[in-house]
Formats: structure tokens, sequence, C-alpha cells
């Protein structure tokens, strides 16, 4: 299994980080990456939601189970068709002072044979999963706080 993490210090107060980190259907009105997030279907705390983005060009689709716990700060997605169809996902938020660090975990623990060996675990992690996190992050920290000088 392979592991990824990306983070982000952001300045802002904890719930300003959240309104905008844990609204994924608004994901594409302030991460321009990403085309949709639509939510299909809600069972009890869980959702499956089908996500699109954009990857230097590269259309990238796929669907999830998503948990958001606010009480927690933290968000986990389960990756339930794509090509990164079994990775494990989780946002964890912590505040520290007047900052959010936040940070997103990728478990690859992928399902697809084509994908499974090691060099497709390491183009999955690094040239997608990797690259659009850390995109998703410098968005979020621009828009939280830019929103906070409005």
């Amino acid at each position: 299994m392979r592991h990824s993490v990306n983070e982000i210090t952001i300045r802002a107060p904890v719930q300003r980080v959240m309104e905008y980190a844990f609204d994924l259907p608004r994901w594409p009105a302030y991460l321009p990456h990403y085309r949709w997030v639509t939510i299909l279907e809600q069972e009890g705390e869980r959702q499956t939601v089908e996500m699109a983005c954009w990857r230097t060009g590269i259309p990238l689709r796929w669907r999830s189970h998503l948990w958001v716990l606010p009480e927690e700060r933290r968000m986990r997605f389960r990756h339930i068709a794509g090509p990164a169809r079994g990775m494990d996902v989780e946002w964890l938020l912590r505040e520290e002072g007047e900052l959010v660090h936040v940070s997103i975990r990728h478990d690859l623990s992928l399902e697809l044979p084509i994908v499974k060996s090691a060099l497709g675990q390491w183009v999955v992690g690094e040239c997608f999963v990797g690259a659009v996190a850390g995109r998703t992050l410098a968005w979020l920290k621009k828009t939280v706080e830019a929103s906070l000088t409005e």
C-alpha cells in the first residue's frame, strides 16, 4: 500500500475553513480544476458522490463514499469507482492558534489490475492524486483567506 500526504496552513478561523472544505457541491465555484461534484445518494451519514476535475488537460472522474464529520474536523472518502477504486482518503483540520493546518492523506490500496502494480500506484499517487490534492489545497487557501478581506 502506498501512502501520500498533502498539507497546507491557512490563516483563518477553523469554522471558515470547514465552510469551504466540507461543502463539496460548491467546490467547482472556487476550485477551478473541479468540473463537478454531485451527491448521488445519501444513506445515513454516508453520501455517495461523483467528482470530476482536470489534471493538466486530462479529464478525471470517480465515485466515492463520503463521510463529513464536522465535530471531528475531518472527512473521509472511499473511492468506489474509477482508476483509484479502493483508495481511502482522509481530510483533517487542526487548529493552531490563528492558523488551520489542513492535511489530506491518501492510502492507495488500488483494486484495478492495471494500476495495482508499484508503477501503477506511483503514477496514480504522484502524477494524479498528489497533484490534484496539492492544487485543491492551494486554491482552498487562496479562497478562504480572500474571503476574510471581503
